[in-house]
Formats: C-alpha cells, sequence, structure tokens
C-alpha cells in the first residue's frame, strides 16, 4: 500500500477522551502506563527506522497513541494485539476510522505472530512491563521472521539487553539478544512522559536480526550455556561450567577457566555453544 495512504478517514477523538468514553484507567496487574504525548509517540514510531510496505505488529496498543503514530508512517498494515477487552474496544473505535488498522483481542504471549501476519513484518511496542523479557526472548527465538523489533522496556531491562562486556548489566539477555540481532538503544524515556507515571524511567531498544540465523538447536545451547555461566556470577568459568565439560570446553576454545562470564565477548560464547554442540555429539 502507497505510503501516501491517508491514516484515517476522519480524524480520531483526542486520546484523553478515548480514555474516558472506555473507562481506560491504567490497570497495575497488567502492566499499563499510557503514553498520550504526539510529539513523543511520533519519535518513537521514527526510531523504527523505514516502515515502508511492512506489515507492523503492536503489542498492547491502550488508548491507541502508538497505534496513531504508526498509521502516520508507510506500513502497509498495522495488526494490534491487545489483552485487555477495554482497550480492545477503544482500539476497534479507531480501526473504524482507518483500513490499514487490524485489533485483535488476545494474549501476547500466545500469539503465533508469524501464522497471524504476513511477511514482511515488524514489531514496534511499549510493552507491559510485566511480560516484556518472556517476549523478547519467544521473539528471538523466531527472529528470522522479522525485519526489526522496536521495543520499549523498563530502563533497567533495556540496559542489560544492550549491555557491553565486563559491566553489571551484562548476563544472559546481552549474550542472546546481540548473538541474534544487531541491538542499539535509541531513547531515553522518563517515568513523567506516562500516565500514570510508572516509578521507573523506560528506554526504547531496536533489534535488527542478523541476515543469517542460527539453528533451534544452537539456540537452546546457547541458551543452557548461558544459563550455566551467569546463573553464579561470582563464580570462575571452570566452575559454573563444570556440568557442561568445564576446564576441556574452556581449554578447547582458548579461553582461561579462571575468568567469569561477565567477562566473555558473545563471538567466545558462540565458540563454546559449538564445541559444547561437538562434544555432545561425539558423546551421543
Amino acid at each position: 500500500m502507497s505510503a501516501f495512504t491517508p491514516a484515517f478517514t476522519t480524524t480520531p477523538p483526542p486520546l484523553r477522551d478515548v480514555i474516558a468514553q472506555f473507562n481506560l484507567r491504567a490497570d497495575k496487574s497488567l502492566g499499563q502506563h499510557f503514553l498520550l504525548e504526539p510529539g513523543l509517540l511520533g519519535r518513537i514510531a521514527a526510531a523504527a527506522g523505514d516502515l515502508t510496505g511492512l506489515n507492523v505488529v503492536e503489542i498492547g496498543p491502550g488508548p491507541g497513541g502508538l497505534t496513531r503514530a504508526l498509521l502516520e508512517t508507510g506500513a502497509a498494515h498495522v495488526t494490534a494485539i491487545e489483552y485487555d477487552p477495554r482497550a480492545a474496544a477503544a482500539i476497534a473505535a479507531l480501526a473504524a476510522l482507518s483500513p490499514r488498522l487490524t485489533i485483535l483481542q488476545g494474549d501476547a504471549m500466545q500469539s503465533d505472530i508469524p501464522a497471524l501476519v504476513p511477511a514482511p513484518r515488524a514489531i514496534v511496542a511499549n510493552l507491559p512491563y510485566n511480560i516484556g523479557t518472556p517476549l523478547l526472548i519467544r521473539w528471538l527465538h523466531e527472529a528470522a521472521a522479522y525485519s526489526s523489533l522496536t521495543l520499549m522496556f523498563q530502563l533497567e531491562v533495556a540496559e542489560r539487553i544492550a549491555a557491553a562486556p565486563d559491566t553489571s548489566a551484562y548476563g544472559r539477555i546481552s549474550v542472546l539478544s546481540q548473538w541474534l540481532c544487531e541491538v542499539s538503544m535509541q531513547m531515553h524515556i522518563p517515568a513523567s512522559a506516562f500516565a500514570p507515571p510508572p516509578k521507573v524511567d523506560s528506554a526504547l531498544v531496536r533489534l535488527v536480526p542478523h541476515a543469517v540465523q542460527p539453528s533451534g538447536v544452537e539456540i537452546r545451547a546457547m541458551e543452557r550455556l548461558t544459563a550455566a555461566a551467569f546463573g553464579q556470577r561470582r563464580k570462575m568459568l571452570r566452575g559454573s561450567l563444570k556440568g557442561l565439560g568445564g576446564e576441556a570446553l574452556l581449554e578447547a576454545a582458548g579461553i582461561e577457566p579462571t575468568r567469569r562470564a561477565e567477562t566473555l565477548s558473545v563471538a567466545e560464547f558462540e565458540t563454546l555453544m559449538r564445541l559444547l554442540l561437538k562434544r555432545e555429539a561425539n558423546q551421543g
């Protein structure tokens, strides 16, 4: 669909009116915090890069602020997945004003996005805090299905995703994310930008999957490896990896057994993962 297709057939009502009409008081149990400022929402949509021709998926649209900004881009279509029936009703009213918007009421954790939305597809979302990390891990397992993932997390989680080795924030999610994607921190968003404001600031992270993706077997091996390595951060690798081959595995990789997990680069973890799979194949 052309990038010049109008976003709406008529002007939608102000977001605060939508919140009042559909009784959209933020539900803490659902991790809801709404963004209402159009300028900020436009910058978030722009941070997702060129969406022209892509089928964009949004998770937890709430009253539809980011949805509106996404419809102003060249996205071919926007599919919003909303768990809260109140918000689903609110966003359905918005869908009535745009043929480029589809609403799916359901649980994003149970949604098979590649089966629901045709390629090429991208995800752009202000994720509920309580399911942000599990959703990311799920999508990383199917990273080849997406052109990009532009996701808002609480700041601490975003910093872990983008963390460099030898920092306190570097851990399992850092390695998995950066192994599978090019990761970049896009913007910091203060708590005061949300209604109601959460107790912590947020940040927007963009992940662009690498052109060549590992197999499912390799991903699962990397998860086992990083779980063992970071499970006891204070331990030397010869101790934390003892159950996976310990010093023999580290020697084969040319890695000092006295090092700790947070000092290893993503490339070193990949080397260990491949040696681990080779070792297990030989034992089998």
